[in-house]
C-alpha cells in the first residue's frame, strides 16, 4: 500500500489550506470541472485556482482530464480536473463501524463510493479481546481489497460516548469499554497509520454533509435507532459536539403516548421503548422469533409475517413521535433516520413520516425526514466519512499521513 506524498502545511492566516479546501469542495460538487469554473464557485482568482489545483494533483487528491478537453478555438483549452477516484487508481479510505453483535469494514474511494464491504460478526468475544480481533481481520480485508491503491488511513465509528478528539471511547454499555484509547489500539495494530474515531450518529451526520443531499449542509438532525441510540445535530456544515464530545444521547427522550419501563427508572424513554435490545425482547415475548434478534424480525416481517410488521411498524411510529419533538426543538431542514427495517422497506419510513407530521407543531413536509443518502450502506461510508471529513477541511494539512503497509 502506498503512502499519498506531503506538501508541508504553510504557516501564516491560513488562507492557502482555506483556498485548498474551498477547491477540492467544487471539485467534489461539480467535477469533472474546469479551472475557470472552481474559480467562479470559490470566489478565488484563476492564479490562485491553479495553484491549489497544482498542489491537490501533487497530493494524488485531484487529477487533469485532458482527454475530455473541448476547444472552442478561441483562448487555450481548459484542461477539466476532477476527484483522482478508484477507477483511476486513485486514493482509498478505509472504514469500520464497530456494532453490537457485528462490525462492518469498509473501502471508499474520495467521493464516498464503496468499493469493498465485509461483515465481521464477534457477538461471542469478550469486551478486552474484541479490539485485537478487529484489528486482525481489518489487516486481511486491507491486504485482499487496497490492491496496490494509496492508503490514506481509516476512520471508526462505534455507538455510546466518543470523544475524537482523544481518540476516545469515553463509554460504551453495551460493549462494556470505559476510556478506551481505541484509535491508538487500531493504529498501533496496523502499523501507524492515520486513524480516526467518532460516534457513528456524527459520522452518518457528517457523510450526509459531505457526499448527501444538499439541504444538510445547512441545517440536519440525524437519529440513530440501533442496538444504540443516538443523535447528531449539524449546523452550517458543522457537526456539534458539545463539551467533551457528549453531545447526542437521546436515549431517554421521552417518546410520547409510550409506557414502556426504562432501565433508568423511568417509563417511555426512546431506547427502551424503539432500540433493537427493545424490538428484540418484544418479538420472543409475542412468540414472532425464537431469539431476541431485530434483524430476525425484520427478517420475518419481509417473508410475510404480519405479527413482525405489526411490531415494526409500532417502532416506526415511536420512532416518529421522537423525530416530531426534535423537529419542533431544532426546526432543521432535513432530518436523516438511519433505522434497519426503514432503510429496507420504504413502508416503515412513511410511518415514521407520518407519526412525526402528525405530532410536529413546525412541520408539514414529510420530505424532510429521509433515510441515509448511502442507504444500507450507511455505516461502512459514515466510518470512512471519519477519515474523509477532515481530509475534505485541511487536505494540505492531512494528505501524507498515511504510511505504506
Amino acid at each position: 500500500m502506498a503512502a499519498a506524498p506531503h506538501i508541508p502545511r504553510t504557516t501564516g492566516d491560513g488562507r492557502r489550506e482555506t483556498n485548498a479546501a474551498a477547491v477540492l469542495r467544487a471539485v467534489l460538487d461539480r467535477g469533472p470541472v474546469a479551472r475557470r469554473a472552481i474559480a467562479d464557485l470559490c470566489g478565488l482568482s484563476p492564479a490562485a485556482v491553479s495553484r491549489q489545483c497544482a498542489d491537490l494533483v501533487r497530493l494524488g487528491l485531484v487529477r487533469e482530464l485532458p482527454e475530455q478537453v473541448v476547444s472552442s478555438g478561441v483562448g487555450r483549452p481548459q484542461i477539466p480536473v476532477d476527484l483522482h477516484t478508484g477507477a483511476a487508481r486513485g486514493p482509498v479510505a478505509a472504514g469500520v463501524h464497530i456494532g453490537v453483535p457485528a462490525s462492518t469494514f469498509g473501502l471508499m474511494d474520495l467521493r464516498g463510493r464503496l468499493l469493498a464491504r465485509r461483515r465481521f460478526p464477534h457477538d461471542a468475544t469478550e469486551a478486552g479481546e474484541l479490539s485485537g480481533r478487529i484489528v486482525e481481520a481489518m489487516r486481511v480485508f486491507l491486504a485482499e481489497s487496497v490492491d496496490g491503491r494509496p492508503l490514506l488511513g481509516m476512520g471508526a465509528a462505534l455507538g455510546g460516548w466518543v470523544d475524537p478528539g482523544r481518540g476516545t471511547v469515553v463509554r460504551h454499555d453495551a460493549l462494556g469499554w470505559r476510556r478506551r484509547h481505541f484509535a491508538a489500539e487500531l493504529a498501533d495494530g496496523l502499523g501507524g497509520i492515520d486513524v480516526r474515531i467518532d460516534n457513528h450518529a456524527r459520522a452518518i451526520a457528517q457523510s450526509e454533509i459531505l457526499f448527501g443531499r444538499p439541504a444538510a449542509r445547512r441545517s440536519l438532525v440525524h437519529l440513530f435507532v440501533g442496538n444504540v441510540v443516538d443523535a447528531a445535530l449539524g449546523i452550517a456544515g458543522v457537526v456539534h459536539q458539545g463539551p467533551g464530545s457528549a453531545a447526542g444521547d437521546v436515549a431517554h427522550l421521552p417518546v410520547p403516548d409510550s409506557t414502556v419501563p426504562c432501565p433508568c427508572g423511568r417509563s417511555g424513554c426512546l431506547g427502551a421503548t424503539a432500540s433493537n435490545t427493545a424490538v428484540g425482547v418484544t418479538a420472543v415475548r409475542r412468540g414472532i422469533v425464537p431469539e431476541p434478534d431485530a434483524f430476525l424480525v425484520v427478517d420475518a416481517a419481509a417473508a410475510g409475517d404480519r405479527r413482525a410488521d405489526r411490531l415494526l411498524r409500532e417502532r416506526a411510529r415511536a420512532v416518529g413521535r421522537a423525530v416530531a419533538l426534535l423537529l419542533d426543538v431544532v426546526n432543521p431542514d432535513l432530518v436523516v433516520v438511519t433505522e434497519h427495517s426503514s432503510l429496507l422497506d420504504p413502508d416503515y419510513l412513511e410511518e415514521i413520516r407520518g407519526a412525526a407530521v402528525d405530532l410536529s407543531h413546525v412541520c408539514q413536509d414529510p420530505g424532510r425526514i429521509v433515510g441515509p443518502h448511502a442507504g444500507t450502506a450507511a455505516l461502512p461510508v459514515a466510518a470512512g466519512t471519519v477519515l474523509l471529513n477532515p481530509l475534505f477541511r485541511r487536505p494540505l494539512a492531512v494528505t501524507g499521513k498515511g504510511t505504506a503497509g
